[in-house]
């Protein structure tokens, strides 16, 4: 994550355990449970899969996690069930982990930050792009960062007006053209605007939809083309916007994105909102990009930098 995005990892760890607390409850949490009540036979075995696989961990992922335990299990003659448990948490902390998502990594030194350091944010309509664009700019700001923001979503209807009005709520500047403007333009602006105006970070809306997904992606490509001639490492980070409550069924476009635009990392909004989480999982093992931050409520507060060792024990708790 930034090194200037100030970490309190008590209010983390307390918004993340709130997030997962429906998938806890509904599937990760019996998980401590089958391990103390059950022999270590096949039946067991299936019943974690079975767990495993309906919170959209996905198939492969799932499998792989559970013959991994099997052979821990067997070749180092585990047989209690609180070292097994503790063996699962650090195979699943270890999927998430990859420098990224440790909990002590950096985007960048602030003594090297680039200003302003530009934030695209990219994603299909309805996923909370925008009102996630809100929580991460409040809390740059709470940081005591000056933050600006661009309306480069031009083609929906009422795009720049709904980011003006969070803008004005959050006390940040909003740079936007008519609906129907070319993007590039807007990025233009929004970025000279920036430098003008010594904003430490720029965050850049985009469209989510066009007549197709090609122009949709090409459009992106121009908006980044146009940023780096402005300064040659921008954008400084792409983040892609998943909506947690969506599940696997988002997997495609989510690649589709990764693939036009080379994403950097993730911001998963909505986690709150399923009983579903180990879609993270399956979002780290399909997309290789880390998870930067979670959406864990509708407030502009509820913003948690997302932590592997935090989830996952958050996610595994016992339930009482």
């Amino acid at each position: 994550m930034l090194k200037f995005f100030k970490r309190n990892q008590d209010k983390d760890l307390k918004q993340t355990e709130g997030a997962v607390k429906a998938s806890r409850d509904r599937w990760f949490g019996r998980i401590f449970g089958l391990l103390r009540s059950s022999n270590l036979d096949d039946a067991l075995w299936e019943e974690l899969e079975e767990i495993l696989i309906s919170s959209d961990v996905g198939v492969d992922t799932s499998l792989r996690i559970v013959e991994e335990l099997k052979s821990k299990s067997s070749q180092q003659k585990i047989d209690n069930p609180d070292s097994l448990f503790e063996s699962l948490k650090e195979s699943l902390i270890r999927d998430l982990e990859d420098g990224s998502n440790s909990g002590g990594s950096d985007w960048i030194n602030d003594d090297d930050r680039p200003s302003p350091y530009v934030i695209l944010m990219v994603g299909v309509n309805g996923v909370g792009k925008t009102t996630s664009i809100a929580k991460l700019a409040y809390h740059l700001q709470q940081n005591g960062l000056k933050v600006m923001l661009g309306a480069a979503d031009t083609f929906r209807a009422a795009a720049a007006e709904q980011l003006e009005i969070l803008g004005e709520r959050i006390g940040v500047d909003v740079i936007s053209h008519r609906s129907g403007a070319d993007p590039g333009a807007v990025a233009y602006d929004a970025y000279q605007a920036g430098k003008a105006r010594g904003a430490d970070v720029l965050i850049i809306d985009t469209a989510g939809r066009l007549h197709t997904k090609s122009n949709l992606m090409e459009e992106l490509k121009k908006i980044r083309r146009v940023l780096s001639r402005l300064e040659p490492s921008a954008p400084h980070q792409v983040i892609l916007t998943l909506d947690a409550t969506t599940g696997l069924n988002g997997m495609a476009q989510a690649k589709s994105f990764k693939e036009a635009v080379d994403c950097t990392g993730i911001f998963l909004a909505k986690l709150d909102g399923t009983a579903r989480g180990g879609i993270v999982l399956a979002i780290k093992q399909e997309l290789q990009v880390p998870i930067l931050f979670i959406g864990t409520g509708e407030s502009l507060e509820d913003l948690a930098t997302f932590d592997s060792r935090q989830f996952v024990d958050s996610l595994l708790a016992p339930v009482s």
